[in-house]
Protein backbone atom coordinates (compact mmCIF):
# COMPACT_ATOMS: atom_id res chain seq x y z
CA UNK A 1 0.00 0.00 0.00
CA UNK A 2 1.42 3.59 -1.12
CA UNK A 3 1.41 4.97 2.09
CA UNK A 4 1.22 8.84 0.35
CA UNK A 5 -2.09 7.79 -0.94
CA UNK A 6 -5.03 10.36 0.69
CA UNK A 7 -7.72 8.99 2.83
CA UNK A 8 -10.25 11.30 2.42
CA UNK A 9 -13.98 11.04 3.94
CA UNK A 10 -13.19 7.20 4.42
CA UNK A 11 -11.78 6.64 0.98
CA UNK A 12 -8.81 5.75 -0.32
CA UNK A 13 -7.61 5.97 -4.00
CA UNK A 14 -5.64 3.17 -5.31
CA UNK A 15 -4.35 2.58 -8.42
CA UNK A 16 -3.91 6.11 -9.34
CA UNK A 17 -2.02 6.75 -12.98
CA UNK A 18 -0.79 9.78 -12.99
CA UNK A 19 -0.09 11.85 -15.88
CA UNK A 20 1.79 15.16 -15.83
CA UNK A 21 0.51 17.75 -18.20
CA UNK A 22 2.45 21.39 -18.23
CA UNK A 23 3.77 24.24 -20.32
CA UNK A 24 7.43 24.82 -20.55
CA UNK A 25 9.15 28.60 -19.81
CA UNK A 26 10.17 30.33 -22.97
CA UNK A 27 8.97 27.59 -24.91
CA UNK A 28 8.53 29.60 -28.83
CA UNK A 29 11.93 30.63 -28.87
CA UNK A 30 13.33 27.25 -28.09
CA UNK A 31 10.27 25.64 -30.52
CA UNK A 32 11.79 28.01 -33.66
CA UNK A 33 15.64 25.95 -33.21
CA UNK A 34 14.45 22.96 -31.80
CA UNK A 35 12.72 22.76 -35.55
CA UNK A 36 15.45 23.98 -37.38
CA UNK A 37 17.76 21.31 -35.48
CA UNK A 38 15.38 18.17 -36.48
CA UNK A 39 14.74 19.13 -39.95
CA UNK A 40 18.41 19.26 -40.05
CA UNK A 41 18.67 16.00 -38.99
CA UNK A 42 16.21 14.61 -41.54
CA UNK A 43 17.91 16.04 -44.19
CA UNK A 44 20.79 14.93 -43.19
CA UNK A 45 19.87 11.50 -42.65
CA UNK A 46 18.02 11.50 -46.17
CA UNK A 47 22.04 12.20 -47.20
CA UNK A 48 23.15 9.73 -46.01
CA UNK A 49 20.99 6.71 -46.72
CA UNK A 50 20.35 8.17 -50.34
CA UNK A 51 16.69 8.44 -49.91
CA UNK A 52 15.20 11.31 -51.52
CA UNK A 53 11.51 11.03 -50.74
CA UNK A 54 9.78 13.48 -48.59
CA UNK A 55 9.89 12.38 -45.17
CA UNK A 56 12.32 9.97 -43.52
CA UNK A 57 12.56 7.05 -40.63
CA UNK A 58 14.08 9.29 -38.21
CA UNK A 59 10.76 8.79 -36.35
CA UNK A 60 10.40 4.47 -36.78
CA UNK A 61 14.09 4.51 -36.21
CA UNK A 62 14.01 5.60 -32.40
CA UNK A 63 16.26 3.13 -30.82
CA UNK A 64 18.93 4.41 -32.83
CA UNK A 65 18.89 7.99 -31.52
CA UNK A 66 20.20 10.06 -28.66
CA UNK A 67 18.85 13.24 -29.49
CA UNK A 68 19.04 14.64 -26.10
CA UNK A 69 23.17 14.35 -26.44
CA UNK A 70 23.11 16.96 -29.02
CA UNK A 71 25.85 19.76 -28.17
CA UNK A 72 23.47 22.91 -28.47
CA UNK A 73 21.97 24.99 -25.54
CA UNK A 74 18.54 24.87 -26.62
CA UNK A 75 19.14 20.74 -26.21
CA UNK A 76 20.49 21.67 -23.06
CA UNK A 77 17.78 23.95 -21.49
CA UNK A 78 14.77 20.87 -22.86
CA UNK A 79 16.92 18.69 -20.93
CA UNK A 80 17.29 20.54 -17.79
CA UNK A 81 12.58 20.89 -18.57
CA UNK A 82 12.59 17.00 -18.62
CA UNK A 83 14.55 16.08 -15.71
CA UNK A 84 12.53 18.91 -13.43
CA UNK A 85 9.13 17.53 -14.73
CA UNK A 86 10.70 13.84 -13.43
CA UNK A 87 11.35 15.17 -10.11
CA UNK A 88 7.40 16.49 -9.99
CA UNK A 89 6.52 13.28 -11.13
CA UNK A 90 8.38 11.97 -8.86
CA UNK A 91 7.68 14.08 -5.86
CA UNK A 92 3.82 14.23 -6.14
CA UNK A 93 3.78 9.71 -6.95
CA UNK A 94 5.09 9.95 -2.84
CA UNK A 95 8.77 9.34 -3.52
CA UNK A 96 10.66 10.52 -0.50
CA UNK A 97 14.46 9.53 -1.66
CA UNK A 98 16.18 9.97 -4.53
CA UNK A 99 15.99 8.32 -7.98
CA UNK A 100 18.84 8.19 -10.48
CA UNK A 101 17.61 7.89 -13.90
CA UNK A 102 18.71 8.51 -17.60
CA UNK A 103 17.07 9.83 -20.84
CA UNK A 104 16.82 8.55 -24.06
CA UNK A 105 14.68 10.70 -26.85
CA UNK A 106 14.01 10.92 -30.44
CA UNK A 107 11.89 13.79 -32.85
CA UNK A 108 9.28 12.72 -34.39
CA UNK A 109 7.47 14.43 -37.72
CA UNK A 110 4.27 13.69 -38.43
CA UNK A 111 3.23 14.94 -42.27
CA UNK A 112 -0.31 14.45 -43.41
CA UNK A 113 -1.53 11.68 -42.71
CA UNK A 114 0.83 10.27 -40.57
CA UNK A 115 0.02 8.65 -36.94
CA UNK A 116 1.45 6.81 -34.09
CA UNK A 117 -0.13 2.93 -33.73
CA UNK A 118 -1.36 1.70 -29.86
CA UNK A 119 1.22 1.35 -28.00
CA UNK A 120 3.65 1.43 -24.74
CA UNK A 121 7.62 1.82 -23.83
CA UNK A 122 9.09 -1.48 -22.53
CA UNK A 123 12.11 -1.03 -20.56
CA UNK A 124 11.55 2.19 -19.50
CA UNK A 125 10.22 4.03 -15.85
CA UNK A 126 8.05 6.74 -17.50
CA UNK A 127 7.63 7.98 -20.80
CA UNK A 128 6.89 11.61 -22.31
CA UNK A 129 6.85 13.84 -24.91
CA UNK A 130 7.48 17.17 -25.82
CA UNK A 131 5.80 19.20 -28.79
CA UNK A 132 7.61 21.16 -30.89
CA UNK A 133 5.17 22.49 -33.49
CA UNK A 134 1.90 21.64 -33.61
CA UNK A 135 -0.71 22.73 -36.66
CA UNK A 136 -3.53 24.97 -36.26
CA UNK A 137 -5.92 24.26 -38.71
CA UNK A 138 -6.84 20.80 -39.62
CA UNK A 139 -9.29 19.21 -42.62
CA UNK A 140 -12.53 19.22 -42.00
CA UNK A 141 -14.06 15.60 -42.71
CA UNK A 142 -16.98 13.48 -43.02
CA UNK A 143 -16.57 11.81 -40.03
CA UNK A 144 -17.25 13.48 -36.54
CA UNK A 145 -15.48 11.24 -34.43
CA UNK A 146 -11.92 12.21 -35.90
CA UNK A 147 -9.18 14.02 -33.49
CA UNK A 148 -6.69 14.60 -35.80
CA UNK A 149 -3.46 15.59 -34.34
CA UNK A 150 -4.59 14.58 -30.71
CA UNK A 151 -2.52 11.84 -28.64
CA UNK A 152 -5.23 9.33 -26.41
CA UNK A 153 -4.40 7.14 -23.25
CA UNK A 154 -6.25 4.18 -22.44
CA UNK A 155 -7.32 3.28 -19.04
CA UNK A 156 -4.44 0.16 -18.05
CA UNK A 157 -7.25 -1.88 -16.12
CA UNK A 158 -8.55 -4.01 -19.00
CA UNK A 159 -12.47 -3.41 -19.27
CA UNK A 160 -12.88 -1.75 -16.02
CA UNK A 161 -15.49 0.57 -17.34
CA UNK A 162 -18.08 -2.10 -17.77
CA UNK A 163 -20.07 -1.68 -15.28
CA UNK A 164 -19.64 2.60 -14.32
CA UNK A 165 -22.82 3.94 -14.57
CA UNK A 166 -23.65 7.77 -15.32
CA UNK A 167 -20.92 10.15 -13.04
CA UNK A 168 -18.98 7.50 -12.33
CA UNK A 169 -14.84 8.48 -12.90
CA UNK A 170 -14.28 4.83 -14.24
CA UNK A 171 -16.80 5.37 -17.49
CA UNK A 172 -14.46 6.70 -19.65
CA UNK A 173 -11.42 4.08 -20.83
CA UNK A 174 -9.95 7.13 -23.08
CA UNK A 175 -8.04 10.48 -22.00
CA UNK A 176 -7.42 12.28 -24.76
CA UNK A 177 -4.90 15.57 -24.94
CA UNK A 178 -4.38 17.98 -27.65
CA UNK A 179 -1.36 19.41 -27.20
CA UNK A 180 -0.11 22.78 -27.82
CA UNK A 181 3.02 24.02 -28.78
CA UNK A 182 5.83 23.90 -25.48
CA UNK A 183 3.19 21.47 -23.88
CA UNK A 184 5.32 18.54 -22.22
CA UNK A 185 3.51 15.67 -21.00
CA UNK A 186 4.91 12.25 -18.84
CA UNK A 187 3.23 9.20 -17.83
CA UNK A 188 4.01 5.68 -17.02
CA UNK A 189 5.30 3.76 -19.61
CA UNK A 190 3.15 0.97 -19.27
CA UNK A 191 0.30 3.41 -20.06
CA UNK A 192 -1.11 2.63 -23.82
CA UNK A 193 -1.55 5.66 -25.99
CA UNK A 194 -2.22 6.51 -29.63
CA UNK A 195 -1.58 9.28 -31.53
CA UNK A 196 -4.18 10.17 -34.03
CA UNK A 197 -3.35 11.06 -37.97
CA UNK A 198 -2.28 14.74 -38.76
CA UNK A 199 -4.74 15.76 -41.73
CA UNK A 200 -3.56 18.71 -42.32
CA UNK A 201 -0.31 20.45 -44.47
CA UNK A 202 1.57 21.67 -41.53
CA UNK A 203 4.69 19.81 -39.58
CA UNK A 204 3.29 18.34 -35.91
CA UNK A 205 6.76 17.59 -34.72
CA UNK A 206 7.66 16.29 -31.24
CA UNK A 207 10.38 15.41 -29.34
CA UNK A 208 9.61 12.03 -27.37
CA UNK A 209 11.12 10.08 -24.74
CA UNK A 210 11.67 7.45 -22.01
CA UNK A 211 13.06 7.67 -18.52
CA UNK A 212 15.47 4.48 -17.71
CA UNK A 213 15.76 4.03 -14.04
CA UNK A 214 19.58 3.46 -13.17
CA UNK A 215 19.10 0.50 -10.63
CA UNK A 216 19.95 0.79 -6.88
CA UNK A 217 18.97 -1.40 -3.86
CA UNK A 218 16.70 1.84 -2.22
CA UNK A 219 14.43 0.73 -4.98
CA UNK A 220 13.15 -2.22 -3.56
CA UNK A 221 10.00 -2.28 -1.95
Amino acid sequence: MNESSQLHDGVKSLWPTNLLQKTMPSATAANATLQEIILEQEAQHQLNTGDARTGSDITSNYLSQDFLAIDHPVVEWLTACINKSVVDYLKHSGLNYNVDWGLQAWPNINRRGDYHNLHNHPHSYLSGTYYVAMPKNYDKTIRGDTNPGAISFYDPRSQANMLAIKGDAQVDPEHRVMPEAGMLLLWPSFLHHFVHPNISDELRISISFNVMLKWRDEYVP
